[in-house]
């Protein structure tokens, strides 16, 4: 059985998350029992709710255990099979965590699921296709659910939710605003994502200025949005909101790091009959084959283009993941380990 590099937690952050809250070992792989699959990892997907679970406090979760693998989404290929249901060659997708091998057990539900890469490249599935891209189906589809002419905005709008949400949102024919940091995001956003319009949030120094051009993007309103950020941007974007509008609460990124987040005009959800629900997609499975299927065809038909950043090697995922927290990444973030 192969070596296997892991990268675990050995400490808890204090405030910002740092390259030396982790440490990268090497432990050898055990044999595989019946039932079990040896799968080898060929790319990592890091996000931002990783941040929250490095946490030693009460979340929708608990805590990312110290001196254990990390926890995350992995994309690769069966290596080694002791269950009837997995083939050596046979791409798959699962929670293998950030490691370049592991070992699981083909019956566990959701553990292990096969994919096809025939016209949806595998990276993909931890992107567009995959837990980013239902959540953004999720949110769009089952809490603003939007009527075909409506407004919505979505924060980090070039991430892989913020991107595929903007091609769920046309698909169904409303105004698609999103919110992003930097010129080159925000051209990304409208020529290649095909958004209407898409404000950077780094030319505002507060949440009235940037009301102000979400004013501009948004002529008739915003009927419905997508938080991944809070703080300031959730602020301007309140100010901006129609009466009965909907908001999606995904993350909080802006208050990863352990600061308050206060709301500025609270009294905007009671003026505008605002409904506000937070939401965490693993604990909406039933969703999953219905999401699925849409975002796939979109990718396949090329109405979702998602772009990847994507570090090379286990021991640069550290690094690649603070960058993710500090907006660096443009796209989906991976680790490439093939």
């Amino acid at each position: 059985m192969p070596q296997n590099q892991q990268i675990v937690l050995d400490n808890r952050p204090i405030g910002e998350a740092t390259v030396a809250n982790f440490k990268l070992v090497t432990t050898a792989t055990p044999e595989l029992a019946d039932g079990q699959v040896l799968v080898r990892h060929h790319y990592l997907s890091l996000d931002p709710y990783m941040r929250g679970r490095m946490n030693d406090g009460k979340s929708y979760a608990q805590p990312q255990p110290l001196g254990e693998v990390m926890i995350g989404g992995t994309a690769g290929e069966v290596v080694e099979s002791r269950h009837p249901k997995f083939a050596v060659g046979d791409t798959v997708v699962g929670m293998g965590g950030w490691q370049e091998y592991s070992v699981v057990d083909g019956n566990a539900v959701g553990m292990l699921r096969k994919v096809s890469t025939t016209h949806v490249p595998l990276s993909h599935y931890l992107g567009a296709v995959g837990m980013p891209g239902v959540t953004a189906w999720y949110g769009l589809v089952k809490i603003i659910a939007p009527k075909a002419g409506e407004t919505v905005v979505v924060s980090a709008a070039t991430g892989a939710v913020g991107s595929a949400f903007g091609a769920l949102a046309k698909a169904r024919g409303c105004r698609v605003v999103g919110i992003a940091g930097g010129p080159d995001k925000c051209a990304y956003a409208v020529n290649e994502l095909g958004f209407d319009a898409c404000v950077d949030y780094k030319e505002h120094a507060d949440a009235i200025g940037l009301s102000k051009a979400l004013k501009v993007a948004c002529p008739n309103g915003i009927d419905g949005h997508f938080e991944n950020v809070g703080g300031m941007v959730l602020d301007a974007v309140m100010l901006r909101t129609n009466a009965f509008a909907r908001i999606a609460v995904c993350g909080m990124i802006a208050g990863y790091n352990g600061a308050p987040l206060p709301m500025a005009n609270p009294a905007l959800i009671l003026v505008n009959r605002m409904k506000i629900e937070g939401f965490i997609v693993s604990e909406h499975m039933e969703v999953w084959p219905e999401a699925l299927t849409e975002l796939g065809t979109l990718v396949a038909t090329g109405q979702l283009r998602p772009r990847e950043s994507v570090a090379l090697g286990l021991a640069a995922a550290p690094e690649a993941f603070i960058g993710l927290l500090k907006g660096k990444n443009f796209g989906k973030q991976l680790v490439k380990l093939v």
